[in-house]
């Protein structure tokens, strides 16, 4: 059975490679090889394989160049483009920390303004009190020396009646006590002529300071309403943009104010103003009163929001040029809980709000880590440093140098890994970070 099949196998080489014969021929002699058919299918297959393995390899290296040349050309596209990318968040946060100084000096400027116009105020209303008073005490003299002359020319009247109709005299006196009496009421009636001539003139006199001091004291008000005005925009320019940052950080501005109310133990809110409602400006001095304490009012809430913005983190981690290598989000399949800041090794990195020191050590792949706890259930992360300058337990306020950046734990390359969490959750940091650019 085995020699019939290996006679076909044979008989269709044979017809597919008959045998041949290789001749070779020299000078003395000549000399041929045999190629049987095996030998031929032998040497036709190895040659196949080499040529198929040549195409093959040849192919794989022209695919394989023609790829990493678009690897390489779409690589440096995508730095190209991360590059300008990065340039333009380079250059929009050197605008925002100009506008942030400048809105600084501004929020400085009105603080100052504020003083001094404060100041003013209260002189003012301290002189507008004085005059009110002054003139009181004018017009009571007035009223009094009027009383006494009239009563003076009602007693000469009744003599001159009694004389004339030639009836006694009042208390029976004789004629030589009438002179007498006569003469005293001459010189008193000459006395009060005189006295109600220089009363006329004070009153005169006084009339004209009174007309004097009303119009000083309308311009007075007029200057004091300007103040109020002046105190009561600077106020709603400098509020106004510190509860728009908090609301844009999601946090409810009154939650926020009532919880630093209650914890806070530094100066309460400002005495309230108490005017003088004597004379007909009563009605006047308590609306200035009123203003007064709403300014007050103001300036409490402005305090207020000074010390929660110190307690929430609304600054950056780092103050030297740096730049943004990844953002907050999925990354790799997985949440990326914080913002990546890259700069040289030894960079200084901040503490971005008030707070204490409850973790600060080595922890797996965040490396080198500081953990703040601030106010409000925030708390804030940075992983990566390559030195910890602050120790557990410690406080540490908005802007204090807690450590430097470097390259520990999983990373590839210096840089800072910020996080931001809220009760445990991680949120967006950048999100707190711009909310408080317009501001600081």
């Amino acid at each position: 059975m085995r020699t019939k099949l290996a006679q076909k196998l044979h008989a269709a080489l044979e017809r597919r490679f008959p045998e041949r014969r290789l001749f070779l021929r020299s000078d003395t002699e000549t000399r041929f090889i045999r190629l049987h058919p095996s030998t031929q299918l032998a040497a036709w297959t190895g040659a196949t394989l080499v040529v198929g393995w040549t195409i093959t390899a040849t192919a794989i290296l022209l695919m394989d160049s023609i790829g990493s040349g678009n690897f390489r050309a779409q690589a440096q596209r995508d730095q190209m483009i991360y590059e300008d990318r990065l340039n333009a968040l380079s250059s929009e946060r050197d605008l925002r920390a100009a506008e942030a100084a400048a809105a600084q000096e501004r929020f400085s400027t009105a603080l100052a303004q504020i003083s001094t116009m404060q100041s003013e105020l209260l002189a003012s209303e301290d002189r507008r009190r004085e005059m009110e008073t002054g003139l009181d005490v004018v017009q009571a003299a007035l009223r009094r020396t009027m009383i006494e002359r009239e009563t003076a020319r009602d007693a000469a009247a009744e003599l001159e009646l009694a004389m004339a109709d030639g009836g006694a005299l009042p208390g029976g006196a004789d004629a030589a006590s009438v002179e007498g009496t006569l003469d005293i009421l001459s010189d008193a009636l000459a006395d009060t002529t005189e006295e109600r001539d220089r009363i006329a003139e004070d009153a005169e006199l006084a009339f004209e300071q009174a007309n004097e001091m009303q119009l000083e004291l309308r311009l007075m008000t007029e200057r004091n309403d300007e103040i109020f005005r002046q105190l009561e925009e600077a106020m709603t320019v400098s509020v106004e943009p510190l509860g728009e940052m908090f609301r844009a950080a999601g946090m409810d501005p009154d939650a926020m104010l009532a919880k630093v109310r209650k914890g806070y133990n530094g100066v309460g809110p400002l005495t309230p103003i108490q005017f003088s409602t004597m004379g007909a400006h009563a009605g006047h001095a308590d609306e200035n009163a009123g203003r007064a304490n709403a300014l007050l009012d103001k300036m409490d809430e402005i305090n207020l929001y000074r010390i929660a913005a110190s307690k929430a983190p609304f600054a950056q981690p780092v103050k030297d040029k740096f730049r943004f290598t990844s953002g907050f989000g999925q990354r790799w399949g997985r949440l990326h809980a914080g913002t990546d800041f890259a700069a040289p090794i030894g960079t200084p990195v901040y503490s971005t709000a008030d707070g204490v020191v409850v973790s600060a050590g080595w922890a797996s792949g965040y490396g080198r880590l500081i953990k703040i706890q601030h106010e409000f259930g925030i708390e804030t992360r940075y992983a990566h440093l390559n030195k910890i300058s602050v120790k557990v337990g410690q406080r540490v306020s908005r802007g204090e140098r807690i450590g430097d950046m470097g390259n520990s734990g999983r990373s590839t390359g210096p840089h800072l890994h910020y996080e931001v969490r809220v009760g445990g959750t991680p949120v967006n940091p950048m999100t707190y970070i711009r909310a408080g650019k317009d501001v600081f």
